[in-house]
């Protein structure tokens, strides 16, 4: 797992999927667009969750992750 910072400002999120019960499934972009400074980007790029938003959504993104997680493995 990796978190970063953004310049614009904001956050990254990389989570590997590689053997969880996540691997190979399909992960439709989800993108939210409240304002410059509250967004978020979710996808999914070979094996890896991929998000990025804005300086106050990363506890919103690792909820989003969590939720779809949730959902798939049960």
């Amino acid at each position: 797992m990796k978190i970063a910072t953004l310049d614009n400002p904001g956050w990254t999120i990389e989570i590997g999927l590689e053997e969880t019960n996540l691997e190979g499934h399909e992960y439709n972009l989800d993108e939210i667009n409240r304002s410059t400074q509250d967004w978020l980007r979710a996808w999914i790029a070979g094996q890896t969750f991929h998000a990025a938003c804005g300086p106050g959504n990363l506890t919103e993104a690792l909820t989003l992750f969590r939720t779809r997680a949730t959902t798939i493995a049960s």
